[in-house]
């Protein structure tokens, strides 16, 4: 079993950084206006704690050979272009307020994750640990 100690902190990942592609400036300017709204917003409430842009270069790093790879790229639909991060009740409510997002209507779309308190790897691993721990002391015990 896995316990991952939720919190109340949700992120949205907004993805898809083209979603303005086809819109017309006037267009762009109109959601970046009900976008801006829609964020100081939910600031204003206290439901938003940090929210950012994400710029559309950056470098992927994977593999054992530590492979340095251009990316992600950023005409990708499932690019990330941002991000916000939600102190709010309960996922149900991170869920409505990704909902509203201006950019749903163009193509955009809304990851909604919760925050771990803690790391779900490092956790098994402390639960390996304690276990071998608990053998080594159990073997021990009968000899």
């Amino acid at each position: 079993m896995s316990v991952q100690n939720p919190t109340n902190e949700y992120m949205l990942l907004f993805r898809g950084s083209v979603f303005d592609k086809e819109l017309s400036p006037q267009a762009i300017q109109d959601v970046m206006g009900r976008w801006m709204a829609w964020y100081e917003g939910l600031v204003s409430d206290g439901r938003v704690t940090s929210g950012r842009p994400l710029t559309k270069s950056g470098k992927v790093v994977s593999g054992r050979g530590r492979n340095v790879a251009d990316g992600p790229f950023a005409e990708s639909k499932e690019a990330v272009g941002g991000y916000f991060l939600l102190n709010v009740s309960d996922f149900d409510e991170a869920v409505e307020i990704a909902k509203q997002c201006p950019g749903l209507d163009h193509g955009l779309q809304v990851e909604v994750r919760q925050v771990a308190e803690s790391c779900q790897v490092a956790q098994r691993a402390a639960l390996g640990a304690a276990e071998l721990r608990a053998g080594g002391q159990l073997a021990g015990a009968s000899a």
